[in-house]
C-alpha cells in the first residue's frame, strides 16, 4: 500500500522544480520580485511611465573564474563605483543632517560582493581622523561627512580576507595632509598585509604583473592617490604615474567625444598602462542613470577606446551600478573583459583557459 502513494508526491515535487525554472524569467523580461529573476539579477522599474518591472543583471561577471587569472593585471576591465562611499540612506555619524549628494544605494560590502573590484573615495582630514566626504573645496563639513575612512577600509579587509583570489583597487580624491594620515587608517583596518607595493608598479607603460602573481604573494590591494608627494612619503602610488583618466561629470558623457580630464595625461599617452572611464552626470540623479547605464554607455566604451589609442578601458566607473534597463555596466564590463581578453564582444564568448580565444 505505501508503495502506491510514494510516487505521487515524488512526481509532484519534480514538477513543482521544473515550473520553477521554466518560471524564471530572463534579463529584460517581466517580474514582480526578485525570486522572478535568475541568478545575478534583480526586479527592477527602469522607467516607471512603461511597461513595469523587469529583470536586470545585479552582478559581475568574474573574468579570473570564467577565463583565467594568468595574465598581465591591466588585460582586465573592473567595474569601479564613484563615491562609493556615497550611499543612499547613510546615516548621519556627525549628529548633523547630511546635505550633499549620494551616488550609490547599497554598502560597500555589497559593492564588492557583486563584482565591483575599484572604488573610487575622497579622503579628508576631518574630527582629528581621515573620513570620507562629499565635499568642494578640499574641505569636510558636518553636512557632507559620510563617515570615517576606517569603517569602510575594515569592510574591504573583510572582503579580501574572504576571497583570497579577488584584487581591490582604490582610487583616492585625496584631501589629506596630515603627515602619515591616511598611512595610519590602512595599518588601523588591517590591509597593510595587502598591500601592493609601488616599487612593482611598472613604469612607461610596461605591463603589470600577472594577477595569478599578485594573488600569490597576497598583494591583493592597489591605491593610488591624487598627492603626487604621498608616493615618496607614504609609498601610496600617485594615479597619474601609472593611469589616463578621461573627463568626468557632463563634460564626459558628450556622445562621441572622450578627452582626458586636466589631471590626466592625454588618454593616448602609453606611457600610463591603465586607462579609466569615467561614465556619470554632475549631478547625480538615480531616475536617469538606469537610461544611461544602456547604448550610450557602451558607445562612450568604444569612443574611448579610440581615443587611447586603440586601448579598452581598465576601469570603468558610474553612479548607481545596477540601475540598468538590462545589462547596464555589468554588460559593458562584460564588452570591455571580452575585447582586451579574446577579441570577442562579451567575455563570455572567451575560451576558458587561453584567455585569447574566441568561441563565438
Amino acid at each position: 500500500m505505501g508503495g502506491t502513494f510514494t510516487a505521487a508526491p515524488a512526481l509532484a515535487l519534480v514538477l513543482l522544480v521544473a515550473l520553477s525554472v521554466a518560471a524564471t524569467a530572463n534579463v529584460g523580461e517581466s517580474c514582480s520580485t526578485a525570486a522572478d529573476c535568475g541568478g545575478g539579477q534583480w526586479c527592477f522599474d527602469c522607467q516607471p511611465e512603461f511597461a513595469g518591472s523587469s529583470c536586470v543583471r545585479s552582478a559581475a561577471t568574474n573574468p579570473f573564474q570564467l577565463t583565467n587569472n594568468s595574465l598581465p593585471f591591466n588585460k582586465y576591465a573592473y567595474l569601479t563605483t564613484h563615491n562609493s562611499f556615497a550611499i543612499v540612506g547613510e546615516p548621519s555619524h556627525t549628529g548633523v543632517p547630511r546635505i550633499t549628494f549620494d551616488n550609490q544605494e547599497d554598502t560597500v560590502t555589497d559593492q564588492l560582493n557583486n563584482g565591483v573590484r575599484a572604488l573610487m573615495l575622497d579622503t579628508y582630514d576631518f574630527k582629528g581622523d581621515v573620513w570620507l566626504c562629499h565635499s568642494n573645496g578640499g574641505k569636510c563639513n558636518d553636512f557632507t561627512a559620510f563617515e570615517p575612512a576606517l569603517d569602510t577600509f575594515k569592510e574591504i579587509e573583510a572582503f579580501l580576507g574572504a576571497n583570497p583570489s579577488e584584487i581591490v583597487t582604490l582610487i583616492l580624491e585625496d584631501y589629506v595632509h596630515a603627515p602619515n594620515g591616511l598611512t595610519n587608517v590602512f595599518k588601523a583596518s588591517g590591509l597593510m598585509k595587502y598591500w601592493f607595493p609601488v616599487s612593482k608598479m611598472p613604469q612607461k607603460g610596461k605591463d603589470w604583473p600577472l594577477v595569478s602573481d599578485m594573488v600569490a604573494s597576497n598583494q591583493r590591494l592597489l591605491v593610488f592617490t591624487s598627492i603626487r608627494s604621498k608616493q615618496a612619503t607614504e609609498g601610496i602610488a600617485y594615479q597619474w604615474n601609472y593611469m589616463v583618466e578621461n573627463n568626468y561629470g557632463d563634460d564626459g558623457m558628450d556622445a562621441g567625444k572622450c578627452s582626458n580630464r586636466a589631471e590626466s595625461a592625454p588618454l593616448n599617452d602609453k606611457t600610463k598602462s591603465l586607462v579609466l572611464v569615467n561614465y556619470f552626470p554632475s549631478v547625480p540623479v538615480k531616475v536617469t542613470a538606469c537610461l544611461q547605464h544602456s547604448k550610450s554607455l557602451t558607445d562612450m566604451v568604444n569612443t574611448c577606446y579610440g581615443a587611447a589609442g586603440n586601448r579598452w578601458a581598465n576601469f570603468l566607473a558610474v553612479d548607481y551600478y545596477k540601475r540598468s534597463d538590462g545589462g547596464g555596466a555589468f554588460q559593458a564590463t562584460d564588452l570591455l573583459n571580452g575585447r582586451l581578453l579574446c577579441g570577442c564582444q562579451d567575455v563570455k564568448a572567451c575560451s576558458r583557459g587561453s584567455g585569447v580565444i574566441c568561441s563565438s
